[in-house]
């Protein structure tokens, strides 16, 4: 049995019909994606990740169903998962317009007005690959106190101690992100309590579609910071990213923001840096020291 075959024979099981495979589709990153017609009408797109972690889908899946709950950010609907398989509705995608970057804009802003119960997420949930680690235990609810010891303890040094064990980060890199995470009460801006966030919000994982309206897919949903949503579509770039900034200040302002950027830069650096070696290490080491030096 080929492996496109397999995926059809999953998503036929798990949707309780028939599909056949209509092609691959572009962008699934570390994952297969394919479409998928059904025969009672319609089309899906199906992923698949061979040796997935556990929970990888499940976490997805929940993910999705996080956002679009809020009413704010399109999302795709989540049609079924497994161990193996995410089965999403399909999106048809469209041209990025600067009207669709605006409301994509205006959207993240209301998104990150919902607030969250606390940094983190109380289920597994993972980063590409790589599974994120749980809120810890800063006080009787089971989470941090604050956003600083959050964000140190829980996203910057695991991946940290991580990079550097891989040889990813030269020890220079290493002591300016255990500064920051020093000086993070101090440097990290206005307190912000918990907001539900997409957490992974490169511009890969923004579709834009044929209706007008852009979906956000792939999140790592938690409770965490908005300014790192905006961090990371600056740091790999999207279309019309002004237009999103702008329409985003215009309804959510964020006084200073721009200052900060490279501080919301270093948790994905860092994963990065994990994933694909030194050179995300250095980058992460510079964006350490653009953080202090804007302190």
């Amino acid at each position: 049995m080929t492996a496109a075959a397999g995926l059809a024979d999953r998503v036929a099981a798990l949707l309780g019909e028939p599909v056949t495979e209509a092609g691959p589709v572009g962008g699934g990153s570390i994952c297969r994606a394919v479409r998928l017609l059904r025969r009672s009408g319609g089309t899906v797109f199906a992923k698949t990740l061979p040796d997935a972690p556990p929970g990888f889908f499940a976490a997805e899946a929940a993910g999705l169903r996080l956002l679009g709950g809020t009413g704010t950010v399109a999302v795709p609907e989540v049609l079924a998962a497994d161990d193996r398989t995410l089965v999403l509705e399909w999106v048809e995608p469209g041209p990025a317009t600067p009207a669709a970057a605006e409301r994509l804009g205006r959207e993240l802003a209301a998104l990150h007005r919902v607030p969250a119960p606390g940094y983190g997420t109380a289920h597994p949930a993972f980063i590409g690959s790589l599974p994120l680690p749980p809120p810890g235990s800063g006080h009787a609810s089971g989470r941090p106190v604050d956003w600083p010891a959050f964000h140190a303890g829980r996203r910057l040094l695991p991946f940290l101690r991580q990079a550097a064990d891989s040889g990813a980060m030269a020890p220079q890199d290493v002591r300016a992100v255990e500064r920051v995470c020093e000086l993070l009460p101090r440097i990290g801006g206005p307190a912000q309590p918990p907001a539900v966030i997409h957490g992974d919000l490169w511009s890969g994982n923004v579709l834009f579609a044929a209706d007008g309206r852009p979906r956000v897919v792939d999140p790592a949903a938690q409770g965490g910071h908005p300014e790192a949503d905006l961090a990371m579509l600056e740091l790999f770039g999207c279309p019309h990213l002004e237009r999103v900034l702008a329409a985003y200040e215009e309804v959510r302002p964020l006084p200073g923001r721009r200052e900060r950027v490279p501080l919301h830069q270093l948790h994905p650096l860092l994963v990065h840096a994990v994933l694909f070696g030194a050179g995300y290490g250095a980058a992460a080491g510079r964006a350490a020291r653009q953080a202090l030096a804007s302190a």
